[in-house]
């Protein structure tokens, strides 16, 4: 039997990348699946046939997870059209890489809006009728930079801590209820997001910071979106009923390594 037969899953963000192949892994697992991001356009209307194409049901809403109003009417769109949510994946997110001091105020709040106010916003949504019905999984992408900080990222290492820390608070508020909410926190991912760090030089050289991620990682190499949907299977299925409030890290070791000697 298919871990998540039957199961309805809900993946922000999941027209491409990481949320797009948690989506795919799910449907492979027999999971019905909606899936949001800003806009349904050709990207999302080919994640909604490749998901289709698994045998199961699959739609994409346009919807930004940020916004209470427009979030709290989509939920109940889902409902109305599969019925349930069983599962929720909070994967939709943004990076902004600006140097503190050159980044205002407008830009930091518009990081944490869709990083950690969105998640908090469909989490809310979510949260009443899995009380309901005696059960529920919510899974947040979180991030190394929910444990580490680095130059350029405040806005994104303050989002992904607080994250943290929501992860927390949910299992600890509606555990009661066997609502389970864990994370994952993706290491360096091969994503679009991230291509800029791995850009070729124009000397043929690979990118610095893609020199440092490949000799900080004892894996020696990227993770890859497909690394993220084994542990997101097992955090939405009935395997880790008794697992709650914990973040999950897939980073190929970095977070224990303290790196080669010189």
């Amino acid at each position: 039997m298919k871990l998540l037969e039957g199961k309805v899953a809900v993946v922000t963000g999941a027209a491409r990348g990481i949320g797009k192949a948690i989506a795919l892994k799910f449907a492979q697992e027999g999971a019905n699946i909606a899936f949001t991001d800003l806009v349904i356009d050709e990207n999302g209307l080919a994640t909604q046939a490749e998901i289709e194409a698994l045998g199961v049901k699959a739609k994409g809403y346009a919807s930004n997870a940020a916004n209470f109003e427009e979030t709290h009417n989509v939920v109940a769109e889902i409902v109305k059209d599969f019925g349930r949510i069983d599962i929720l994946v909070n994967n939709a997110g943004i990076i902004k890489r600006i140097p503190m001091v050159e980044m205002t105020a407008a830009e930091f709040r518009q990081v944490i809006d869709i990083d950690l106010n969105g998640p908090f916003i469909v989490s809310k949504a979510v949260i009443p009728s899995m009380i309901k019905k005696g059960h529920g999984k919510i899974i947040n992408i979180c991030s190394m930079m929910s444990e580490l900080g680095r130059e350029t990222v405040s806005a994104y290492a303050a989002a992904k801590g607080g994250l943290k820390m929501l992860t927390r608070n949910i299992a600890s508020e509606y555990g009661e209820y066997n609502i389970q909410c864990n994370g994952i926190g993706p290491g360096y991912i091969a994503t679009p997001q991230t291509a800029p760090l791995r850009e070729i030089q124009p000397d043929g050289s690979r990118h610095p910071f893609d020199q440092f991620i490949i000799a900080k990682t004892p894996a020696a190499r990227w993770g890859q979106a497909e690394d993220l949907q084994g542990p997101a299977v097992f955090l939405a299925s009935d395997a880790s009923d008794f697992v709650n409030g914990h973040v999950v890290y897939v980073d190929g070791g970095i977070l224990a390594y303290i790196g080669k000697q010189p």
